[in-house]
């Protein structure tokens, strides 16, 4: 990452093509996870990278290389989810009625279950559990991109983990 960083505030241009295939993956499973559908996800990774290439074009060479820039990025794709989240819980959801069988997105039942799951966590437990479970970040980077003290992270991941535990026993029960 740090020869990645390098080369950003070297050449921009030539560079940022490797940063987004270095993040997409990971970038496009995280906010997936979160928002609980893959288009949205798709254009939100594309907005963040917008977002950070905007960004990145108006920065010194200097503080692009002091950027800690996979939590930077992280920071800008989770702000981008929140509000997308925010946003969809203020606007009525539309049903249109089809009979096309292409038009029905379908998943596999273990997907939907997760994402049930997942949207039972408070906001900030998602997305700990998220970044720390799906995405694979440490606690220091966790608490770099959420902006939150690393025990609180650390709670957060726990509180989550074991709601989801309760979650999967009670499924299991019934």
């Amino acid at each position: 990452m740090d020869e990645l960083v390098r080369d950003l505030s070297r050449d921009l241009d030539a560079a940022f093509p490797r940063l987004v295939e270095h993040m997409s993956p990971r970038l496009y499973w995280g906010l997936r996870r979160m928002t609980g559908d893959g288009h949205q996800a798709e254009d939100l990774s594309q907005e963040a990278f917008i977002r950070t290439y905007r960004a990145l074009s108006g920065y010194p060479p200097q503080r692009i290389r002091e950027l800690r820039l996979e939590p930077w990025v992280w920071t800008i794709a989770l702000n981008l989810g929140r509000n997308h989240l925010r946003d969809r819980s203020r606007r009525p959801t539309l049903v249109e009625e089809t009979t096309e069988p292409e038009d029905i997105d379908i998943e596999p039942p273990d997907t939907k279950a997760w994402q049930r799951r997942l949207d039972a966590l408070s906001g900030p437990q998602r997305e700990a559990v998220i970044l720390r479970h799906v995405v694979g970040f440490g606690i220091p980077e966790i608490a770099a991109i959420t902006d939150r003290p690393e025990g609180t992270c650390k709670a957060d991941i726990h509180r989550g983990l074991k709601k989801l535990r309760e979650i999967m026993e009670s499924e299991d029960e019934a």
